[in-house]
């Protein structure tokens, strides 16, 4: 029934693409737990870290205990959440598990044996694996589920859901393998993170822009022309004077920022200007990406 359903919702092209991409984004964090975090004893937040614990201390495979413990997080979310997410969600868990399986011996063949380096790059192969999956809305399952219905039942913020779990995880951690492994541990984390933001977000971030000049009209001409990028007039007035004025609003790439300054400074030197970062861009001319 829910194959059914997703298959109204997207193509085969659509499905297949985004298949591909949770095998290639759970191939990343594979490469990263089986290279540079499990051989150098490092420890992880989530169901990974979890099953990282539990190899540390019975020996059995990552892959095994990712498998078995999604399994019960996965039938309450498929009861409590969008269907496609919980579809895909249940894919990437099988694809992750089998992945981890298969390359667990990978370590061996690669070896890390410098703890900073395992960090930095096990955070920068897990970020990019999990930053493919979000920029495609994909999941890895696990505690992205238990964030999401978190989000929809209490309304709780997913990373704020996510931080104070893998928190417990890795605490919890610490008391096992040493507060060294926990530290080095959030190190990896935080790369993580950053470089799960770098890739969902994309390295050409987005401004906001906002423009108040006593030439309006001609400073937007101008960003229509030369930019080609479009522009939406507010109406303002000023605190002090009261008098009535047009506030240009649009939107650039980082990349365009210096010539739009460039253009006001050229058009109106007294121009008031101010640029902001965007986490988010959907619309004419600009991608949408993320969950």
């Amino acid at each position: 029934m829910m194959a059914s359903e997703l298959s109204k919702r997207l193509n085969t092209k659509e499905i297949i693409k985004k298949i591909i991409i949770i095998i290639i984004g759970n191939l990343f964090c594979s490469i990263a737990f089986n290279v540079f975090f499990i051989p150098n004893r490092l420890l992880s937040g989530g169901v990974g870290g979890l099953a990282i614990i539990i190899q540390y201390l019975t020996g059995i495979p990552t892959g095994i205990s990712v498998f078995f413990l999604n399994i019960p997080i996965f039938l309450i979310g498929s009861r409590l959440i969008d269907r496609e997410f919980a579809f895909f969600a249940f894919i990437s868990m099988l694809i992750y598990s089998s992945i981890l399986t298969i390359t667990r011996g990978l370590g061996s063949h690669f070896i890390v044996d410098d703890i900073i380096l395992a960090s930095v790059f096990g955070g920068v192969f897990n970020g990019i694996g999990m930053g493919l999956m979000f920029r495609n809305r994909a999941s890895q399952g696990g505690f992205d589920i238990i964030a999401a219905i978190l989000k929809k039942k209490y309304n709780v913020n997913i990373g704020s859901g996510l931080m104070a779990a893998n928190t417990v995880i890795v605490s919890l951690s610490s008391f096992l393998f040493g507060y060294k492994s926990a530290m080095y541990t959030l190190i990896a984390m935080y790369i993580g993170y950053a470089v799960v933001d770098k890739v969902q977000i994309g390295f050409n971030v987005k401004k906001n822009v906002i423009i108040v000049s006593e030439k309006a009209d001609l400073v937007a001409e101008a960003i229509l022309n030369r930019l080609h990028r479009g522009v939406t007039f507010l109406e303002g007035m000023g605190g002090y004077t009261h008098e009535n004025k047009k506030v240009i609003y649009c939107i650039v790439t980082s990349r365009e920022t210096a010539k739009l300054k460039e253009i006001v400074e050229e058009i109106d030197p007294m121009a008031f200007f101010t640029v902001n970062d965007v986490v988010e861009v959907k619309g004419k001319g600009f991608k949408n990406v993320g969950i």
